[in-house]
């Protein structure tokens, strides 16, 4: 199958084109503004079209008709003049529903291939897409997202002339399914589609998530980046960073045992640490009442020692790099983790709690 992306070279299309590269089968064809002498012969081999070429951003108003109109109007003619019924996915913009010159010429585009689809019975798919988000978007072009990302991760100032002012989002990687969904046949238009998750939100509000995002470097919080918008904006917001800011230095502590380094914190579900230990070195001799850690040895040989601070029950166990084993702290019973190797211990730790140093639950006990 051959698909054509008009525009492949603007922000949607860059990520489209890399996408559905990825799929066995599929020979992706790019039509740029540079090569308007080959879109019959481009539409004269493809089996599917994504319309992304347009203009969103100009002073003058003409741009706005021969990017979004009259591209629109000689693709269809293209179309037509192949006899072929070729389905279309066309990128259009929720500014289609209001009173503006760029609005006005979206929404000229949409009646243009609605009428090739009532002409040739091929599928028509429009996206009025609102605030489009991800990796590779112009900063002070394409969305407030990336000009707030690009900007702060760079220190640089961001104008906010309304915080309160709501905005709706969505995210490139889903934009780029929910296409695809319709290439398939796995989605039907009829003939608008809709990008699903939307985000809503103040732009206040994005200009705070991301400034937490660039204060995580020093917080070592940068929140719950899993899931939903705070993972898009996240994995958007680094992909802006320059490459000298790719790494980042963190706090280490040491004494005559080893080092002590956090790594990362969690809203609510604790912290990540590793620590070292000399041969022979001692680390612990402490209980917990509610706190809990998983110990994970990636380099040396250690024994466990633990002891129930009510029955004095002892147990002991010995674990080591070359063989992964999680080593759980269990609350009531005193613990500790001595090197018994003869080279440097390396420890991955993680506790159930950010540390708290005015109420540590950690309380010194001999093992």
């Amino acid at each position: 199958m051959k698909v054509l992306i008009t525009g492949a070279g603007g922000f949607i299309g860059r990520n489209l084109v890399i996408q559905l590269a990825e799929t066995p089968g599929l020979q992706v064809l790019q039509f740029l503004r540079q090569s308007d002498g080959d879109l019959n012969r481009l539409v004269a081999e493809t089996d599917f079209v994504f319309h992304l070429a347009g203009v969103n951003r100009s002073a003058a108003s003409g741009d706005f008709v021969n990017g979004n109109v009259e591209s629109t109007r000689a693709l269809c003619a293209a179309l037509e003049a192949q006899g072929k019924v070729t389905p279309v996915v066309y990128a259009s913009s929720t500014q289609a529903e209001l009173d503006n010159h760029y609005g006005h010429t979206k929404r000229e585009a949409e009646r243009l291939l609605l009428g090739y689809a009532d002409r040739t019975g091929a599928r028509v798919g429009l996206f009025r897409l609102p605030n489009v988000f991800g990796k590779w978007a112009r900063p002070n072009y394409n969305s407030v997202v990336a000009t707030f990302c690009h900007n702060v991760a760079r220190d640089l100032p961001i104008r906010i002339d309304d915080p309160s002012h709501s905005i709706r989002l969505v995210y490139i990687d889903d934009v780029v399914a929910a296409f695809t969904r319709v290439m398939t046949g796995e989605e039907a238009c009829t003939p608008f589609c809709e990008v699903a998750p939307c985000y809503p939100i103040t732009v206040g509000e994005l200009a705070g998530l991301i400034r937490g995002f660039r204060a995580s470097r020093t917080t070592l919080m940068p929140g719950p980046v899993g899931v939903g918008l705070t993972r898009a904006l996240y994995a958007t917001y680094v992909s802006y960073l320059p490459p000298a800011e790719f790494a980042y230095a963190i706090p280490k502590h040491g004494d005559n045992r080893g080092v002590f380094v956090e790594m990362l914190k969690t809203v609510d579900s604790g912290q990540f640490s590793f620590f070292t230990a000399h041969a022979g070195t001692t680390r612990g001799g402490h209980y917990h009442h509610s706190k809990t850690e998983k110990f994970l040895v990636i380099k040396g040989q250690a024994r466990f020692r633990f002891r129930h601070i009510v029955s004095n029950e002892c147990h002991e166990l010995y674990t080591s790099g070359t063989e992964p084993q999680v080593v759980e702290t269990i609350p009531g019973w005193a613990h500790d983790i001595t090197n018994v190797g003869d080279d440097e211990m390396i420890v991955i730790l993680w506790a159930n709690e950010i540390f708290d140093r005015a109420r540590p639950d950690t309380y010194r006990y001999r093992v």
